[in-house]
């Protein structure tokens, strides 16, 4: 089994929130695309500073964050990104760490998403293909 990478569009979801109000012009909204590696083992959206830079995204909170391998640290996390994969999307902080995009398992679960770890690509729930189902309980 190889690694699991797909297309993911990155926006600020304040700027969205500004356009909605009127006070901001769509052409400024502030929006990345980036080759993510899909995580399963991950349960956090992990964007590295450049990308958080580049959205313009403000980092009002702190988290530990712990690797694979047992460390942890202080981490920054941004205010809600708006995240866009296979044409779902969902709304999420995101961990400031790192040099790549990482798509964790909460991305993977708002948008019902599965990954084919034979094929080595992302894919909608086989069973709800058309859009995300999200169990609540």
């Amino acid at each position: 089994m190889g690694e699991v990478r797909a297309t993911v569009r990155l926006t600020n979801a304040a700027d969205l929130a500004l356009v909605r109000r009127q006070m901001m012009r769509p052409a400024e909204v502030r929006s990345s695309e980036a080759s993510a590696l899909i995580d399963t083992g991950a349960v956090s959206l992990v964007l590295p500073s450049f990308v958080v830079e580049r959205l313009g995204l403000a980092r009002p909170f702190k988290h530990v964050a712990e690797s694979a391998d047992g460390r942890r640290e202080e981490v920054d996390v941004t205010e809600p990104v708006l995240v866009e994969l296979l044409g779902r999307h969902t709304t999420e902080e995101a961990l400031v760490l790192g040099d790549e995009v990482i798509v964790g398992q909460t991305i993977l679960e708002k948008m019902d998403l599965h990954v084919d770890c034979r094929e080595r690509r992302l894919l909608p729930n086989p069973a709800h293909p058309d859009q995300p189902v999200i169990k609540v309980k």
